[in-house]
């Protein structure tokens, strides 16, 4: 019955791609030094739930879109950063990949903080507060 509550699905990709992220930026900061090293990152939440099956909304309007239903991937790829290069070709900014941790931080305590929140309405709902 719990598994199908999008609210808690969605909270899942969430912290699932913020993992992958993080992987992604702990693997460019490892390889800063090394040279040719193209610095990866991994698509954002919204575009990869939106291109997902997690995604469907309802379009209720004209204007509205609807979910492609294409599976998102969670892959690393070369981040496009024009003018980056260091002069033994790696692409790696100690800068930008702190700021990047900072957001997936912040992602992943959405994700938390939405899934503490659908519990504890689920809770209430089945009075069990806590």
């Amino acid at each position: 019955m719990f598994q199908q509550i999008d609210l808690l699905k969605m909270a899942g990709a969430m912290a699932s791609n913020a993992e992958a992220r993080q992987n992604a930026i702990a693997r460019n900061i490892a390889n800063a030094d090394t040279p040719g090293y193209k610095a990866v990152d991994v698509a954002s939440f919204a575009s990869t739930y939106q291109a997902s099956d997690g995604f469907t909304p309802n379009a209720t309007l004209p204007g509205h879109f609807t979910g492609t239903g294409d599976a998102a991937s969670t892959q690393a790829s070369v981040r496009k950063t024009p003018g980056n290069e260091s002069p033994n070709g790696n692409t790696v900014s100690l800068e930008s990949e702190m700021i990047d941790a900072a957001n997936v931080r912040q992602q992943h305590d959405m994700a938390l903080a939405i899934y503490r929140s659908a519990s504890s309405i689920l809770r209430i709902a089945l009075g069990v507060a806590k």
